[in-house]
Order: C-alpha cells, then structure tokens, then sequence
C-alpha cells in the first residue's frame, strides 16, 4: 500500500487547530499536476467524511452545510491524500478532479488574474449544472 493509499480512510492522528468557528482552510490540488483547483473550509465531520469515503466533503460557509464536491454537478474530488500544514491550521486535499472545480464552470476557481483578465476556457456551462 502507498503512502496515499495508506491516507485515505485513515484516522485523524495530528492536532489540528479548526480556529474559533470550527473551521480549517482546505486547499484542493490536482495529484497529478500540482494545479490549484479551489480553496474552501473544512470541519472535522467533512474531513472525517473525506477520509472515510476517499470523496472530498467540505463545509459550506453560504449555505452552512456539509458538502460533496460534485454531489450536484457530477464533478467529483477523488481523495488520494490529506496533508496538514506545520501549522495543524490548513489542510491540503490531493484530488483527482473530473470536471470542472469551480461552480462558474472553470476547472480551477482560480481562472482570473489580479488585472481581471481570464486564464483557460470554461469546461461545462454552469447553467446546465445548476
């Protein structure tokens, strides 16, 4: 079994500080590629369940609810590892992405640059999604 294979429905065994509103940062990169796909919050429950399903679940602040990635869209995080950072304040989700990460249809939701101007194309249309 690989050092990944080992991380997926693994238990929690470090510290990690989930701050005041019990949430933790989780950043989602493609295994692969190393490409940010997304940022979002995490609480233990959707940690636990990532590790338990090896499916990315993540907290949804605007909606203040448990999610999975792509339970909607189709467009699922396949969890391959779970980092911490020195910290125990971030967490870094290694994911096989199928689709597109971002809701706007981008797969990475970080297509913009500061100067607005728009990196890749669009993979689905988000009006068809959602």
């Amino acid at each position: 079994m690989s050092d990944a294979d080992a991380a997926v429905g693994a238990e929690v065994d470090v510290d990690l500080d989930f701050g005041d509103d019990g949430l933790v940062p989780a950043v989602a990169q493609d295994a692969e590629t190393g490409e940010v796909l997304m940022l979002a919050y995490a609480t233990r429950e959707a940690l636990s369940r990532s590790l338990e399903t090896g499916r990315a679940h993540y907290y949804s602040r605007s909606r203040d609810e448990l999610w999975e990635k792509g339970a909607t869209s189709g467009h699922t995080q396949e969890l391959r590892e779970v980092r911490v950072d020195c910290d125990g304040d971030a967490l870094l989700y290694l994911v096989d992405q199928s689709g597109g990460a971002c809701h706007t249809g981008y797969r990475s939701c970080f297509y913009r640059r500061a100067d607005g101007s728009v990196v890749g194309d669009q993979v689905f249309d988000p009006d068809d999604v959602y």
